[in-house]
């Protein structure tokens, strides 16, 4: 990845000697390879290289819908439970933001099987998840969860309009003891969806909500930036049992 003087970045896929980089021109893939950590000058003008991280691809995809920010795509993962080896379904794939974290997450081992009703938003999915290298971690499936899903997985992340709608069908796929985690942006999506959790059931249900808050730090002191990044969306989990106790 390039990082030019004003923090503006260009993803390198380094697939052949010679690559170009859109607005930027072709580059050396050895040059730049050499270079990581260190800066690259391509064309007088001076570039920090540096190898791609999780937040570097989310910043750097091609979007078509909405994606989920780097704070819950974090606390997703981690209530999730997602690990290396684990199969973990996600609907829908929307700009493959989340697939690739969780792409990323389960490894070489692992396996993510994306589905959305959208055929736009999977193009767009896919070519993203081709850019961050994970595509051989990933299979694309044009079609609908709440009509049920035929793979047995460890995970289970939803970002629909009306995740309890698919609720059943989610229990059915989950190993005993898998995890459910639901992204919704609305408080009355989030009723419906614990609601229908609890009857399924699903155990330790609980809905949160992450604030984000930067820090300026100068050497006349520190203080919180003005612009925090507030309400994103409401993060619902809960762990698959066959009765609550």
């Amino acid at each position: 990845m390039l990082v030019d003087d004003k923090g503006r970045k260009w993803l390198v896929p380094i697939e052949s000697d010679m690559v170009n980089v859109p607005r930027l021109g072709v580059v050396d893939s050895e040059k730049v390879l050499k270079a990581v950590g260190g800066v690259l000058r391509i064309g007088g003008e001076a570039f920090l290289v540096l190898r791609p991280s999780s937040l570097d691809l989310l910043q750097t995809i091609e979007r078509k819908a909405q994606i989920i920010t780097a704070k819950d795509i974090a606390v997703l993962l981690f209530y999730s439970d997602v690990k290396p080896g684990d199969t973990v379904v996600e609907a829908g794939s929307g700009s493959g933001a989340l697939t690739i974290a969780l792409a990323r997450a389960v490894g070489d081992a692992g396996r993510v099987i994306s589905y959305d009703v959208r055929e736009d938003f999977l193009a767009v999915a896919r070519r993203n998840v081709e850019a961050a290298g994970v595509a051989s971690r990933v299979t694309f499936r044009h079609g609908d969860v709440r009509m049920g899903i035929d793979s047995l997985s460890d995970a289970v992340v939803l970002d629909l309009p009306d995740p309890w709608n698919a609720v059943k069908a989610v229990h059915d796929a989950l190993r005993p003891g898998g995890h459910l985690a639901s992204y919704s942006p609305n408080m009355e999506q989030v009723k419906e969806m614990v609601l229908a959790m609890e009857r399924a059931p699903f155990f330790e249900v609980r809905t949160v909500e992450l604030l984000e808050r930067e820090m300026e730090v100068r050497e006349q002191g520190v203080r919180p930036a003005f612009a925090a990044l507030g309400h994103t969306g409401y993060l619902t989990v809960g762990r698959k049992v066959s009765e609550r106790p």
